[in-house]
């Protein structure tokens, strides 16, 4: 009798191939894209340091600033309140680099921005800041196309991609029908929001707004401002506002208030009132309690001759001290 080899007879049994299903199924349903990486925001992206400020003025010393501390992050959105000659306006000149101080620094992303030249200060404001008056500045021979230019062309950048991207600009704040309008051919609201995508063209870390709409009715405000949100937002552009107008402040989700050249309050409030309704916080609500009870006194409005008191002659000014158009 033939004896089976015992290899043959402890040959085991193939393994049947798996099911392909979990396979398919795997390969029919495609990984999740993975969300794009969002920008870190810079922590202390403009920092004023113990600023100080003084005019002369009719032969007199006029302390403006006595002292500030500010620190503002990418990104934030910050709003400067208080009464006529608090110090707001010149404030915000010296951190957009108008003007410098007398005392104290006023830093960059590190950068000590008042040890810089007058032509250094002039390439970093085109190029990093962006700013918006309570007066528009148009120039009157352009039309909104070649005025939303014109940082750029100042700059020395191609004409080709620079009328691509203000025309976008444009059509971003709701002017793609006005594109060709001079500024006399637009009404007050249209002048700022040409003025405010001017501001935008070069893609500057900060936009700086001195009352941007004192001089414009209730409706055309809220237009806006709801413009700053929505930049704000989409861009996370970093804006700084000094303001009249408590509609615009009580919406601000940080509320800087000052009185005679000093900060009085820095009040954050939650990312949740973000452009939200009335949320009105202790800081407005002092401000503007305090501006209304000074300017009643005087006889006037609140929000009459803003700043008018802060502007006499500054030694030390860069001679460049205009925003480029």
């Amino acid at each position: 009798m033939t004896e089976t080899p015992a290899a043959e007879t402890a040959k085991p049994a193939e393994a049947e191939p798996e099911p392909r299903k979990a396979e398919a199924s795997a390969q029919a349903e495609p990984a999740p894209e993975s969300e794009a990486p969002r920008r870190v925001m810079q922590e202390n992206l403009l920092v004023a340091e113990g600023v100080h400020k003084t005019f002369l003025h009719e032969g007199n010393v006029v302390e403006v600033l006595r002292g500030v501390d500010l620190s503002i992050n990418e990104g934030e959105m910050v709003c400067v309140v208080g009464a006529s000659g608090a110090g707001k306006s010149t404030l915000l000149h010296l951190l957009g680099t108008l003007d410098l101080p007398t005392k104290g620094r006023i830093l960059f992303g590190g950068d000590d921005l008042t040890r810089m030249t007058s032509a250094q200060l002039a390439a970093f404001r085109n190029e990093k800041i962006g700013f918006v008056f309570q007066f528009h500045h148009l120039l009157p021979e352009f039309d909104a196309l070649e005025n939303v230019m014109m940082p750029g062309l100042v700059r020395g950048q191609a004409r080709g991609p620079l009328r691509v991207k203000a025309r976008a600009l444009l059509e971003e704040v709701g002017l793609a029908h006005r594109l060709n309008h001079r500024p006399g051919e637009l009404s007050g609201g249209e002048q700022q929001r040409v003025a405010l995508a001017r501001a935008l063209v070069m893609e500057p870390a900060v936009v700086m707004a001195d009352e941007p709409t004192g001089n414009l009715d209730s409706e055309t405000s809220e237009a806006i401002h709801q413009l700053f949100f929505q930049l704000n937002e989409t861009r996370r552009t970093t804006f700084l506002i000094v303001t009249h107008s408590r509609d615009l402040a009580s919406r601000m989700p940080r509320v800087v208030s000052m009185r005679d050249g000093v900060i009085q309050r820095d009040e954050r409030k939650p990312e949740s009132y973000r452009g939200g309704g009335d949320r009105t916080g202790e800081a407005v609500d002092e401000v503007f309690w305090y501006e209304k009870a000074s300017t009643e006194a005087e006889g006037k409005s609140p929000g009459d001759d803003a700043e008018s008191e802060e502007a006499p002659e500054s030694p030390g000014a860069p001679s460049d001290s205009t925003p480029p158009s």
